[in-house]
């Protein structure tokens, strides 16, 4: 089942502003956080290095970079999380997706290599690996997109057929041709599969009830493609 979704309601969907969920997403661990504040303490260093040992006279432009630097290790988060929902509110249309889970499978992913010494005195380079989830959701029209996720002990419940559910962008009106989707959710056990958080889970919720308690749609006649 795919609905189509105002602009309205997809806006409310995924957000202009980062949500809570999408900021801790971007806060990262406690080692990010050190690398924003150390940024943060050397803009408050240059400013008073600047007007305390070379005297220099500062205006309202220079007060504003001040805080903003100073405050840096707060607001970069909300920044980042509001430029990815930017990019997807960009896409015109939008549409609410009904499905099931077709197939599923874990795989491991390189996620980055580090360089270190044995005992031996020899340069070792240490791969970085992440279990990750893969989902194929579909429906009887053929249409299917296959969503990718850091794996995590609640995707046990997971198994073929179970309804999933998200939300389908496309520049198309007619939805025919989908670029980008967020993250899936399955009703049965009230589970998020994702990377990134990317809708309102209340304004989700909402709709995803609406739309249970109607009757099964017909089939659309032409089946929607995914753009690479």
């Amino acid at each position: 089942m795919l609905v189509p979704l105002t602009r309205k309601k997809f806006e409310q969907l995924i957000p202009l502003i980062a949500t809570g969920s999408q900021y801790q997403y971007y806060a990262g661990k406690f080692s990010n956080f050190l690398q924003r504040l150390l940024i943060s303490v050397i803009a408050v260093a240059v400013i008073l290095i600047g007007e305390v040992l070379l005297k220099l006279e500062f205006g309202p432009i220079t007060f504003f970079i001040g805080v903003m630097g100073a405050f840096f290790w707060l607001w970069y988060p909300v920044f980042q999380a509001s430029v990815r929902n930017a990019k997807c509110r960009r896409y015109k249309y939008s549409g609410f997706f009904r499905g099931r889970i077709i197939d599923w499978w874990i795989t491991d992913q390189l996620i980055g290599k580090q360089e270190t010494v044995n005992s031996k005195g020899e340069l070792v380079i240490v791969e970085n690996r992440e279990k990750r989830i893969n989902l194929e959701i579909g429906d009887n029209t053929g249409f299917a997109v296959e969503l990718q996720a850091p794996l995590r002990n609640a995707h046990k419940v997971i198994a073929r057929g179970q309804i999933a559910e998200m939300i389908v962008m496309s520049n198309s009106s007619d939805l025919s041709s989908i670029q980008e989707f967020s993250d899936v959710y399955i009703p049965s056990h009230d589970l998020w599969v994702n990377d990134y958080p990317y809708v309102r889970r209340d304004f989700f919720s909402e709709v995803s009830r609406r739309l249970r308690k109607k009757q099964p749609e017909t089939p659309r006649r032409r089946r929607p493609r995914v753009e690479p």
